[in-house]
């Protein structure tokens, strides 16, 4: 073979490696689907992440992650369940996160998907238990109640309050380093301690309170 051919066939070889390496991966640029982009559709909730909780189904949250979730139903050891959609990962604009979405279903409901349920696995926590195909695909249809983001990499105090603002108030949990600042009006509790990783969670502006009785009730509120 020519030698002219073969070196052309390297070159060729190399430039189209090069041209796969070089091509970034795919991802949405939505400015929506930043951690700090909270809108009010209407004053009684939020959206983040291109959905709308308590009104966005799992079905649309799953749509707009480009994700499918893994569902549970929790029953803590002390406490109400909960039903919760899990992401492993998600990548939004460059910005890796696991994902965690607790969704609006009744107690009643849930007790009824407690009695259906296929397997019983225990953790340090409480106990998970999967659900049946019938409840999985009724869960898909109901609305999205809360979500919790839990980002790859520590986010500095200032990076917070830049993207973010002052919160209302910071209030410490009894006898642990754990900090809650509290934004009512965003909908948002940024959970801080020391040196780990933030942990956001998101609810409904009118749900608020349920968060932040108890917190007031048990912790210290930090100047």
């Amino acid at each position: 073979m020519d030698k002219k051919i073969i070196f052309g066939v390297i070159a060729l070889f190399f430039v189209s490696w090069f041209l796969l390496l070089a091509a970034p991966e795919e991802q949405s640029d939505s400015p929506e689907m930043l951690p700090w982009k909270i809108s009010h559709p209407t004053p009684d909730t939020i959206k983040v992440f291109g959905i709308v909780l308590g009104k966005s189904t799992l079905n649309e949250a799953e749509t707009s992650f480009k994700e499918k979730t893994e569902i549970s139903l929790f029953k803590p050891s002390n406490g109400d369940m909960s039903v919760e959609a899990f992401v492993e990962e998600v990548n939004f604009n460059g910005l890796k996160a696991k994902m965690a979405l607790t969704m609006a279903i009744t107690p009643e409901k849930m007790q009824e998907m407690y009695q259906r349920g296929l397997r019983m696995n225990s953790t340090p926590s409480g106990k998970r238990i999967t659900l049946t195909a019938d409840d999985m695909t009724y869960i898909h249809e109901q609305p999205v109640a809360g979500l919790t983001y839990l980002p790859s990499v520590r986010l500095e105090d200032a990076v917070i309050i830049k993207r973010f603002g002052q919160p209302e108030m910071r209030i410490q949990e009894k006898d642990t380093t754990v900090i809650h600042w509290l934004f009512p009006n965003l909908g948002l509790d940024i959970v801080m301690s020391g040196k780990e990783k933030p942990v956001l969670q998101y609810l409904s502006p009118k749900d608020f309170d349920v968060l932040r009785t108890p917190l007031m009730r048990n912790g210290e509120i930090l100047k």
